[in-house]
């Protein structure tokens, strides 16, 4: 009999193992980019953007409640050559800007020049969903 208990409480733990490590797993149809705002356009400083989102919602960090496994809220990733670890929180520095609100616009000063922007959608503990959302990353510049 001990066998059975012991079959019975793995596959139970499997079940709940299961369904939390997809309570954050955005749709296959789920994308994030970016507005008004191509790969290639030369833009004038304050640089405004705009974020989208389809098939996935936006709620600022921190949200409880089932809403948190079905949305989450932008980082901007500004002139970064690799992504963050996938596994940690998204870092906070000038270089992956926070939209903690669930803000979907920004006005942000660039310098003159050449710039990357990508945006990454991180769930309530600022931690990217799996598979993680993240636009394509476009090049602007800056006159």
């Amino acid at each position: 009999m001990h066998n059975y208990v012991s079959i019975g409480i793995l596959s139970i733990s499997l079940v709940f193992t299961t369904a939390a490590g997809f309570a954050h797993t955005p749709p296959d149809e789920a994308r994030v980019f970016f507005i008004g705002l191509q790969s290639g356009d030369t833009v004038k400083s304050p640089v405004e953007i705009r974020f989208g989102i389809e098939g996935f919602g936006i709620t600022p960090a921190g949200t409880t409640g089932k809403i948190r496994h079905q949305a989450g809220h932008y980082h901007l990733l500004v002139d970064q050559d690799t992504l963050p670890d996938l596994d940690n929180p998204i870092p906070r520095d000038a270089y992956h800007i926070h939209f903690d609100g669930g803000e979907t616009e920004t006005r942000l000063g660039l310098p003159p020049g050449r710039h990357t922007l990508q945006l990454l959608l991180g769930d309530e503990d600022h931690e990217p969903h799996d598979p993680p959302l993240i636009s394509q990353k476009i090049i602007i510049w800056v006159e």
